[in-house]
């Protein structure tokens, strides 16, 4: 009668045996059962229900507690255990707890039936508006041979983009290179790119191919594009004008058959006036732009892009876990990501070998998303008198990393700055 007050059909059984009969007709959402009955106990009961692998919620009740008989319960599949005389109270509050369990059970099973019909493009996922102009955008570049710019920031899938305009196009069959121009050394970044011949230079044992014949008949990426020396810049367009290529060393010409695709995290007309991007090089990849949302324009692929990475790292890691508390969803549609989709990945990985149990609860992502007030104001004492500049920028770095728990991403969102500077300034400091 409690229950029907509050909503809920029920279907009562005697014992045991008629429980056992009852669910196997009914399916129904919740099981209450006593612990002590015939035919069939309440363990009994739940360890017939569980070897079907059902994730239905069983609520156990006795009069006869103990902690050993609690604990066996809850490391048996039981959501909770109650004593009686019961406590109403405590009794709604379970029962709350299992109807949230069992919305997020729904609708993570919707989210598997829009993945496995597609929800996304190639390796992309997300159905939002920005994703799919993203797409639609792909789709049309794909049958041209036009070099293309892709933008975005760090973390909204800048390679992914360049890979899918491959794998659409009539060179899918050929080679697709990457090269991050950012990450090479300036002194070997030449070398990189157009390959050198045997004593070229100071360590060149060996004659090497560089990425343009690397990528003959194929695409040749190059991603942050506007951290490659401006001296080297001529070199690249010559060689995109020409279609020709010599290496670092070398006399003769090799003749290249090569797409190029080029990314950057910054605006590329910015890197135009600050003289880091030359005005003919940027006109001559430019053909097309393609500009990647940042994850904050496009929050309702989050459900989406959590239920990818569960399902991934459930396999990479052995794990079960079912699916993110809403309070847990909640936190992660509230952040800003200033590491994108990268950084999500990353939380989610991290959250999934932290979780115990089939849920990723709001502890098992870090402090700053869980609460990003206290992050910011965790470490303002103020600096003491006589400090120098250089030495109140470490310290300033170095506690705003901390306020981020050493999210280097978010770190530079708050200070202003290029992720790599903040790299660049921790190498400086000694630390990793």
């Amino acid at each position: 009668m409690r229950l029907q007050d509050w909503g809920f059909d029920v279907a009562l059984a005697e014992d045991g045996k008629e429980g056992k009969e009852k669910a196997e007709f009914y399916d129904p959402d919740i099981v209450l059962t006593d612990v002590i009955m015939p035919h069939f106990s309440g363990m009994e009961l739940l360890q017939l229900f569980r070897a079907g692998s059902s994730n239905r919620p069983i609520i156990l009740m006795t009069a006869q507690a103990s902690v050993d008989l609690a604990v066996d319960a809850m490391k048996r599949g039981a959501l909770d255990f109650i004593t009686k005389p019961i406590d109403y109270s405590k009794l709604r509050s379970i029962l709350d707890m299992a109807e949230q369990e069992i919305a997020l059970r729904q609708e993570s099973r919707k989210l598997d039936l829009q993945l496995e019909k597609g929800a996304g493009f190639g390796k992309f996922i997300g159905m939002s508006r920005p994703m799919r102009e993203v797409y639609d955008l792909l789709t049309s570049i794909s049958g041209s041979d036009a070099s293309v710019i892709i933008t975005g920031e760090s973390g909204t899938g800048k390679e992914l983009a360049a890979r899918t305009i491959h794998d659409l196009s009539s060179r899918n069959k050929g080679p697709f290179i990457a090269i991050n121009a950012a990450a090479i050394p300036e002194n070997l970044l030449e070398s990189e790119v157009f390959g050198h011949e045997k004593g070229s230079f100071t360590g060149a044992t060996g004659a090497r191919a560089g990425c343009f014949e690397l990528a003959n008949h194929g695409t040749l990426f190059l991603d942050e594009i506007i951290e490659m020396p401006v001296l080297l810049q001529p070199k690249l367009l010559r060689v995109l004008e020409d279609r020709r290529v010599r290496r670092v060393g070398g006399s003769q010409e090799m003749q290249v058959d090569v797409r190029v695709l080029a990314a950057s995290n910054q605006e590329p007309r910015n890197a135009l006036e600050n003289k880091k991007l030359r005005e003919d090089l940027y006109y001559r990849l430019n053909v097309f732009t393609v500009a990647l949302p940042p994850l904050r324009q496009h929050k309702s692929d989050i459900p989406l892009l959590v239920r990818a990475f569960i399902q991934e790292f459930n396999n990479k890691h052995s794990a079960q876990v079912e699916s993110c508390k809403g309070e847990t969803l909640e936190l992660l549609n509230a952040y800003s990501w200033p590491g994108n989709v990268r950084e999500l990945r990353n939380i989610l990985e991290r959250a999934i070998i932290l979780a115990k149990g089939p849920w990723i609860e709001p502890s098992h992502v870090p402090s700053y998303i869980q609460n990003p007030a206290v992050a910011d104001s965790r470490d303002e004492a103020p600096l003491p008198l006589g400090v120098t500049a250089a030495e109140a920028e470490k310290e300033l770095i170095l506690r705003t990393l901390r306020a981020t728990d050493n999210n280097k991403a978010e770190a530079a969102r708050r200070l202003g700055l290029d992720v790599k500077t903040i790299r660049n300034k921790l190498k400086i400091y000694g630390i990793g």
